[in-house]
């Protein structure tokens, strides 16, 4: 009783306190928010003059990137239409007029709305015009002809743009580039002029073969293009870039209530000038400084009554506190998306009922049931991922609503669901768990007004009868339900012993695995890829092996999937990489292709790491072809085609690998550049005695070619398989007909000149 009044003076003390410490809380934030205030209005009348200048400087800066921008897309369209065999031949055949009517003059007026087109040769002589879509003989060439001979001097100095030179030959009395690959290398250049009295982007590009380089016997002709700084232009700049008002004007307008940018020429002489309406945000931000003093003061009165609120709001901390903390272990304790139990709460709940089991036998079993999905990641990668958790919502809900009320419904995670039961019976109480669950899949699940059919795997096992630990319970119900994915989906399996032992061999092979990349056990075989024409070598793909020392050789097919369950397919392959990058440093010219695995693309550092790689190891990436599947294209995250556009930045190729088989769709063939397609073995083994799969790749190669991509055809066995694919347009060819894989002193042999002539003369 004595100590009552202590409490009360002791708490009234903790109030004061706290109290007094709010007090000082309010006054130093109206301090602090009075120095804030005067230093803002201060920062903001220094600022509007400098803010001013920025914003011209700004302006001038975006217009002028526009107009490059102009430039560099009309240049750029130009050489992409005119790199190409059909137009180094035909703008010089007799019916030239009629290809170039629908190949040149029709696809620029129609696709980018250019005014002119002129076809002249490297000396600048005109051969023809086109005037919008039209073949024309008021050509008005007179006008540009020196420009054009500057345009195309230009194109020889620099062209950032072009492919990079290997090497440059003699055409005529002119020294043009050509590519490491052979092949002459486009050149183009633009500027912005005046013509017709009017301002114009003014574009020259070569034609120059993409396939065949002996079509170039001579200097090359150009294309030029011309296209007016009109109103359209104007308007799109001006929609652009937000601006007001934009003009072009032959004198610079007086106006100071108007920004401009001075326009030159490839001499440098100035042809006008783009002016606009100038928006200085100097004024704005004066105008907005009175309002902002008003809103701190408020926002200071706002402060002092929320000090008043926050002492009242003291005393319900402790009720509030105690309320989220009931709900953080209902959270701890249960999955987010389908409100289940966890596992945490599931392992809670199995070791209570496996204890009481145990004390008392006549309580019968715990039996566990470990469901999945079937193919629930397909359903993801093809429908979309909101599709896939309402189909998880939509599992948790039939399964809570048919099965009995003492049945224990838990959620691990993705698509595994547990269930505990407590039951009699053993084997026969199993197989009666087990055709109840397999029976709610034979209804199709709704999602957006779509049926949904679906099955389910699941794995039983029960204790004590099997095991009295619960860990060891739930691992066999897992082992239970990998043997029921074995033997094909949309079945139940009760563990047995026999079980232990495959799921022992996968786990030995994992960890030889491991222990194998540690202690550099793989190796690497190089297969030969040859010219379709003359069977020369043009490259080797990379095939990873494993001989194990007690079990020998290990089909990848096996010891792949081992490795992505296990979580080794990021070590294994770094290692793979490395090892080729290490392997091919020195080799004679030529591609080497390296398969990438999805779970590599997806990773993070994946970029990071191979920069790494290339630097530790000197490789050079453009040597590099690195084989990607269909499936890594499904999910088209920005993440992926980062990472492939990085790689392509960095100098590696991309091919993709076992066209034809997966998720083929020609959007990803649009939305990503592919270097080269591989065409699947599959096509190429029937295609002897089966007219459907020669046509199937007679029209795989035709859109490769479209899409302006190599082709290789895999799996070819027979001089008539070799013979087919060729006919069909196939660059590239690989398979056992040539060479099987081949250890690296073997390969690297194949590279000499000797072997090489050998096999050439064969």
């Amino acid at each position: 009783m004595g100590t009552g009044p202590t409490l009360s003076r002791a708490a009234s003390r903790h109030h004061h306190t706290g109290a007094r410490g709010a007090v000082w809380i309010v006054v130093g934030t109206f301090l602090a928010l009075v120095a804030l205030t005067t230093a803002l209005v201060a920062a903001f009348v220094n600022s509007t003059s400098i803010a001013d200048v920025f914003t011209r400087q700004e302006e001038q800066r975006l217009v002028h990137r526009f107009l490059e921008r102009s430039e560099r897309q009309i240049m750029e369209a130009d050489r992409l239409q005119i790199t190409w065999d059909d137009a180094v031949v035909k703008l010089n055949a007799p019916d030239a007029e009629g290809w170039a009517r629908n190949y040149l003059a029709g696809y620029f007026w129609g696709s980018h709305r250019i005014d002119r087109i002129y076809h002249v040769r490297f000396d600048g002589t005109l051969v023809r015009c086109w005037k919008g879509g039209k073949i024309t003989q008021e050509c008005r060439y007179n006008q540009i002809g020196g420009k054009v001979a500057d345009l195309i001097r230009q194109s020889l100095k620099d062209d950032p743009g072009s492919e990079k030179v290997g090497e440059w030959r003699k055409l005529g009395d002119v020294r043009w580039p050509y590519s490491a690959k052979g092949l002459p290398v486009g050149r183009a250049a633009a500027s912005m002029d005046n013509f017709d009295g009017k301002p114009a982007l003014i574009a020259a590009a070569s034609i120059v073969p993409d396939v065949t380089a002996s079509l170039l016997k001579g200097p090359p002709d150009y294309i030029v293009l011309v296209r007016y700084v009109d109103a359209r232009m104007i308007a799109d700049l001006q929609s652009a870039l937000l601006l007001d008002d934009v003009r072009f004007d032959q004198a610079p307008d007086a106006d100071e209530k108007r920004y401009s940018l001075a326009v030159t020429n490839l001499s440098g002489e100035r042809i006008g000038w783009f002016s606009w309406i100038a928006k200085p945000p100097g004024p704005a931000i004066l105008r907005q400084t009175a309002p902002l003093l008003a809103v701190y003061i408020l926002f200071f009165m706002g402060v002092v009554a929320g000090g008043a609120i926050i002492v009242r709001r003291m005393r319900r901390t402790t009720s509030e506190l105690i309320a989220s903390e009931a709900q953080a272990q209902h959270n701890a304790l249960h999955d987010a998306m389908s409100g289940l139990p966890n596992r945490a709460h599931f392992m809670q709940r199995l070791r209570q009922e496996l204890s009481a089991c145990i004390e008392r036998p006549e309580f019968g079993d715990v039996f566990i049931a470990y469901l999945d999905i079937d193919r629930f990641k397909v359903v993801n990668d093809t429908l979309g991922h909101h599709v896939g958790d309402e189909l998880v919502r939509q599992v948790a809900l039939r399964l809570r609503r048919s099965l009995p009320p003492g049945d224990f419904l838990s959620r691990f995670g993705g698509d595994e669901f547990v269930l505990l039961r407590r039951s009699t019976g053993g084997r026969a109480a199993a197989d009666m768990l087990g055709r109840q669950l397999m029976a709610l899949a034979l209804e199709p699940f709704v999602i957006s007004g779509n049926n949904l059919e679906v099955s389910l795997s699941c794995g039983i096992s029960w204790g004590p009868e099997q095991s009295e630990d619960p860990g060891e319970l739930l691992r066999r119900a897992d082992i239970a339900l990998y043997r029921a994915k074995q033997r094909g989906r949309a079945r139940y399996r009760r563990f047995t012993r026999d079980m232990d032992a495959s799921v022992k061999l996968r786990r030995d092979m994992e960890m030889e695995l491991r222990r194998a990349i540690n202690r550099d056990e793989l190796a690497l075989a190089y297969q030969p890829i040859v010219n379709a024409a003359d069977g020369a070598v043009e490259g080797f793909e990379a095939l990873l092996r494993w001989t194990h020392p007690e079990r020998g050789p290990i089909r990848p097919g096996l010891f792949v999937p081992i490795a992505e369950q296990a979580g080794l397919m990021m070590p294994l392959g770094q290692w793979v990489l490395r090892r080729v990058f290490e392997d091919c440093r020195d080799w004679p010219d030529c591609d080497i292709s390296v398969n990438l695995s999805p779970l590599q693309i997806m990773a993070s550092d994946f970029l990071p790491e191979i920069d790494r790689l290339v630097r530790e190891t000197g490789a050079d990436p453009r040597r590099f072809v690195l084989e990607v599947t269909e499936g890594v294209m499904l999910d088209r995250s920005e993440h992926v085609v980062d990472v492939l556009k990085g790689l392509k930045y960095r100098g590696f190729r991309i091919a993709l690998d076992d066209f034809g088989i997966g998720y083929s769709s020609l959007s990803y063939l649009r939305s990503f550049q592919f270097d080269r397609i591989k065409i699947d073995r599959s096509f190429v083994q029937n295609i002897e005695a089966d007219l459907d799969a020669h046509s199937i790749l007679r029209a795989i190669v035709s859109l490769g070619h479209t899409l302006r991509m190599k082709v290789v055809a895999e799996g070819v066995e027979t001089p008539m398989q070799r013979a087919l694919v060729q006919a069909a347009g196939c660059q590239m060819i690989q398979g056992h007909l040539f060479w099987q894989a081949m250890p690296l002193h073997e390969a690297r042999a194949l590279l000499e000149p000797a072997a090489m002539e050998k096999r050439r003369t064969a």
